[in-house]
């Protein structure tokens, strides 16, 4: 026994194992009875292989008797300790042919067991339990379940399996915490709650589970939070004066909570809100509940027939042995479904748009190259996306340098068909990101993803080129998406996918490998082919490497860009809303949508108001050489209405001339006043066609200057 004086109590060494350290998850409790000058760790007294329990609770330590105590350590004084070789070996291996006697920090650091159950047997490194390996499934390392880090998949001393639940792994020391803070009424498996199973085999590895409630339940006033409301409006706008904690009951001021998590809130006002029973979800919960309805991963079967066709195999069916995230059909079928969270895309631009200050910024454009210019403009330092935006147009040609305001609709319609078709974007009609080594240099899928987003929220045109593929990479992240042979722009390599995919037999399958060997070493889908079936697994591989993986940069940037004013993260909680205006072009105008979208303003001529809905009347139904779009884009500079409608409203007044005039600026259309409706039709016909006609053409000038950075990307054949 230790000598230390009282005084000195908290520093005296455990009399077992001679050890300072206080670690309760390693030692358990360390107990000092200042009165016997003495110092025990708890695990130290369970684990002692020749005292027993033989007292009350209260009685001596933990129910051990001090003179029990006593004579333990002087048996185990005799004992020389296998691992450090010094007396006070007090634990020894219960196996009876074994003679090991180790004290227990020496016991732990040779991975020994210690069964905190029953007799409290000890097992040494030799005989110790151990648990059942089983063949592994796992090619790569699972997360512990409990810290997430990574382990390796095979039971070993540090990293044990759960027995009800196989794909469940955990480090011994994360299992250790948890069980000493959950204690035995709240210690279970961390996937499937299980309880019984769980404990029995823990408790078998050397897991020791305290007979005490759960540390959190010990806690005065633990949950005293959960008694007060959440009274702050959280909205990134908050409109009210008072302040966001202000909450004035029964006005449009009241604080309304999320009706799912109860932990953020609004004032009514701030999110429209017309009464305070109408639902509102904050931003997360929204988030969360289209996610997990998209992330849904069905198992899909093999499918009957051998003879699969490309389409069949890329459109319809997913790969063999592996299960897909979510069918194309299920992801169309949802966002055509109805649901509390749905919001019109209008309100939800339009919310973005209060971030637009009254502060303008200028932009100058030379219409000569208007891509050029609108990336020089917003890779400006003194340009912000939250400034209101106004546009003049220069001419770099004219002599004296002429300048002329032009309407902001129009450019943001100009730069979105520019943005359409250049080497940013590849495809036909539905578009992927293409991957261009230019391009990324100069930073230009970053500063797409801006200009999409900018005007988006201040009044642009609907987009409406994105593929599906690109628009659920965005929405609900790549690993989601499954792109088809339609998302390939590539002809080779749409041509070597085809092969593949109607490959008859494994010879067949072999030698198309054979012949495109460098390309698939090269994307790193080069596989081992031992079954005919495996060409789906290898047709997906392709697919996601070319359209996804191999772009992988160039769609961070893009996403990085899109975040500007919100419109990504806008794009992710509210994915139905976003996918009629990305994915697809607006639906064609009738004449009765056109007559209800233009005011009339002085227009005093009734024959000439009757002239114009007859002249929309014709032209719908294709008795005129313009359509209802070649009007809109003449009047206004846009060919379709934008989500936010236009500002101003579109407005008709009279012109005493021949022939229409329109100011842009204001999407104002003077109309012309004639005798005859013939007159009236001739005139409004060769003016828009004759303008449309000069932008053709200038357009058809201009794409080459807007498609001259060619991709330096290397292809291996």
């Amino acid at each position: 026994m230790n000598e230390n004086k009282p005084g000195n109590s908290q520093s005296l060494a455990c009399v077992f194992c001679r050890k300072n350290d206080d670690c309760p998850n390693k030692y358990g409790e360390k107990k000092t009875c200042e009165k016997w000058n003495f110092s025990v760790h708890y695990y130290c007294l369970l684990m002692s292989s020749g005292i027993w329990q033989r007292g009350k609770e209260e009685e001596g330590v933990y129910g051990f008797l001090i003179e029990d105590i006593r004579k333990e350590v002087n048996r185990a004084s005799k004992l020389k300790c296998t691992v450090c070789k010094k007396n006070g070996a007090s634990i020894g291996c219960v196996v009876p042919q074994c003679k090991r006697s180790y004290h227990l920090p020496c016991g732990l650091q040779k991975e020994c067991i210690f069964q905190f159950t029953d007799n409290f047997a000890s097992f040494c490194w030799k005989h110790r339990p151990v648990q059942a390996i089983t063949s592994n499934k796992y090619r790569d390392s699972l997360p512990c379940t409990i810290c997430l880090e990574f382990v390796e998949p095979i039971p070993t001393y540090n990293i044990l399996q759960s027995p009800c639940c196989k794909n469940a792994w955990f480090h011994r020391d994360c299992l250790q915490v948890q069980a000493i803070n959950a204690g035995v009424f709240f210690f279970r498996c961390t996937l499937c709650n299980n309880t019984d199973i769980f404990q029995k085999e823990m408790l078998r590895m050397g897991i020791h589970i305290p007979e005490k409630d759960a540390s959190w339940e010990l806690e005065e006033n633990a949950y005293q939070e959960l008694l007060q409301s959440h009274d702050r409006c959280d909205v990134r706008r908050c409109h009210c004066k008072e302040g966001r904690e202000y909450n004035e009951p029964n006005s449009k001021w009241e604080i309304k909570r999320c009706q799912c998590c109860g932990s953020s809130g609004t004032h009514l006002a701030c999110s429209s809100l017309q009464s305070w029973e109408k639902n509102w979800e904050c931003l997360d919960c929204r988030r969360i509940a289209y996610t997990s309805d998209f992330q849904k991963a069905p198992k899909h079967p093999l499918a009957n027939s051998t003879n699969v066709t490309v389409t069949d195999c890329l459109l319809e069916e997913s790969s063999p042995k592996l299960p897909r995230q979510s069918t194309v059909a299920q992801q169309k079928e949802l966002l055509r479904q109805g649901s509390k969270f749905r919001r019109d895309i209008s309100t939800i631009l339009i919310e973005l748009g209060f971030q637009i200050k009254k502060k303008a910024k200028t932009l100058y454009i030379n219409k000569a190259n208007v891509w050029r210019s609108a990336v020089e403009q917003f890779q400006s330092q003194k340009f912000n996306p939250s400034y209101s935006i106004e546009v003049v147009y220069v001419n770099d040609k004219d002599e004296v340098g002429s300048k002329h305001p032009g309407s902001k609709q129009e450019f943001l319609s100009h730069l979105m068909h520019h943005l359409e078709n250049s080497s940013v974007f590849e495809g036909s009609l539905a578009k992927n990101l293409s991957l261009n080594s230019q391009a990324v240099k100069e930073n230009l899928y970053y500063e797409a993803g801006k200009m999409l987003a900018i005007s988006l929220v201040h009044g642009g045109p609907s987009p409406g080129f994105f593929s599906e593929t690109l628009f659920k990479c965005l929405a609900y992240g790549p690993e989601n998406a499954l792109p088809t042979l339609d998302d390939v722009s590539d002809l080779d390599v749409a041509q070597i996918i085809i092969k593949i995919d109607t490959a008859a037999d494994l010879n067949i399958l072999k030698s198309v490998i054979n012949e495109y060997y460098n390309y698939l070493e090269f994307s790193g889908c080069l596989r081992l082919m031992t079954t005919l079936s495996d060409k789906y697994m290898l047709v997906k591989d392709i697919l996601f490497y070319q359209v996804i993986k191999r772009v992988k940069a160039p769609f961070e940037s893009f996403k990085q860009g899109l975040k500007t004013l919100g419109v990504l993260e806008k794009i992710q909680a509210y994915p139905e809303a976003f996918y009629n205006i990305l994915c697809h072009k607006p639906e064609s105008l009738s004449a009765k949508n056109l007559s209800d979208l233009f005011t009339i303003h002085k227009l005093p001529d009734v024959k000439t108001s009757r002239f114009w809905n007859s002249y929309l009347q014709a032209v719908e139904d294709g008795k005129s050489a313009t359509t209802l779009e070649d009007i809109l884009h003449f009047a206004t500079g846009c060919s379709s209405v934008p989500p936010t409608g236009f500002k101003p409203a579109p407005s008709i007044e009279c012109l005493h001339g021949d022939f229409p005039v329109a100011n842009k600026c204001n999407n104002c259309l003077a109309l012309p006043v004639t005798n005859t409706y013939e007159e009236f039709q001739e005139n409004m016909d060769f003016a828009i066609r004759d303008s449309i006609r000069l932008e053709k053409e200038e357009r058809s000038h201009l794409l080459p200057r807007t498609l001259n950075v060619s991709s330096n990307e290397e292809m291996l054949f």
